[in-house]
């Protein structure tokens, strides 16, 4: 396994043919802020995070997931990565370079064993950011994303190989198999979950809220505002967070979340959980339960946007 170059997720990137209505969800209802526009692509933070931004939409005629980014510790470990990602047959979009969106740094492109788009990037500006209050129930930083595969362990081991991900639990049922691996980069739970689906698309991109309350008062602001509930309010065993998903407009599922769980690395062993049992996916047994109607709310739409990468 690689060295563990990268150091925390950035930001999703997503296109839509709704756009007007997509930037109306996530700058209103959801909590974001809009910082930058320029024809057709906005950029939107999250008021507790350094990051420049952690959602991009652009405008096009076909639902996708455009890439996703990560951050790297420096333009020397950019470099790195590059190099062995290149040695490992992985295919580069672009060459390590200077990053055009704002913030800037020093990145580049490259298809995972998908074909989905990932950055990597160091030396970006830090966006000026603040605490965020008591009660003020919008997203602190993004908190984690979740990729369909439909071949999990081919993935599990591309992102293990090639980025240095640790599998930190694992879901898995007596008549499924495996369904779902929680990868982190860092002592965070998990920064990136892949879970088992009949095709390449985007499962949930998630939010971190202040806290419990700030957490339960989002999430109800989101409720009133008769956006589509797909599952909770409640507690996952694995990551030991909390968890309440909604569709935005164009059925992609987010959600919010807090207190996910973190690790001590060094004594740390995977757990393989058994998701059909209750208390794995609702410690608390608040949510709706857990069905087949609400595990194919986040298969989404085939995300015909991607290349198809050999195998690596």
């Amino acid at each position: 396994m690689t060295n563990r170059l990268l150091t925390h997720l950035r930001h999703v990137d997503l296109a839509v043919p709704d756009y007007d209505k997509q930037l109306d969800f996530y700058a209103g209802v959801w909590g974001l802020t809009k910082v930058a526009e320029d024809s057709g692509i906005s950029f939107l933070a999250a008021e507790g995070s350094p990051e420049q931004y952690v959602i991009r939409l652009r405008k096009a005629e076909e639902k996708r997931l455009d890439l996703v980014s990560y951050g790297a510790g420096s333009p020397a470990d950019v470099d790195t990565l590059a190099e062995q990602l290149l040695a490992g047959g992985v295919q580069l979009i672009s060459q390590p370079g200077k990053v055009e969106t704002p913030g800037g740094g020093y990145g580049f492109r490259f298809f995972d064993v998908d074909g989905r788009t990932i950055e990597v990037s160091a030396d970006v500006e830090v966006r000026q950011h603040r605490k965020i209050e008591e009660k003020e129930s919008i997203p602190v930083k993004l908190s984690h994303v979740v990729l369909n595969s439909p071949d999990l362990g081919r993935t599990r081991e591309w992102y293990e190989t090639h980025l240095g991900f640790r599998l930190s639990d694992t879901l898995s049922s007596p008549h499924m198999g495996e369904v779902m691996h929680f990868m982190r980069i860092s002592n965070q739970h998990h920064s990136m979950a892949i879970a088992k689906g009949p095709h390449t698309s985007l499962h949930h991109v998630s939010f971190e809220m202040r806290g419990l309350d700030e957490y339960m008062r989002g999430s109800g602001r989101v409720m009133r505002a008769g956006f589509k509930k797909v599952w909770g309010p409640g507690r996952h065993m694995a990551g030991d967070n909390t968890f309440t998903y909604f569709l935005d407009p164009h059925g992609n599922t987010v959600e919010y979340t807090t207190e996910l769980e973190v690790l001590d690395e060094d004594t740390w062993h995977p757990h393989v959980y058994d998701f059909s049992q209750p208390e794995v996916t609702d410690q608390w047994g608040t949510a709706n339960p857990m069905n087949e109607l609400v595990a194919k709310e986040s298969f989404n739409d085939v995300d015909r946007g991607v290349f198809v990468a050999p195998p690596v």
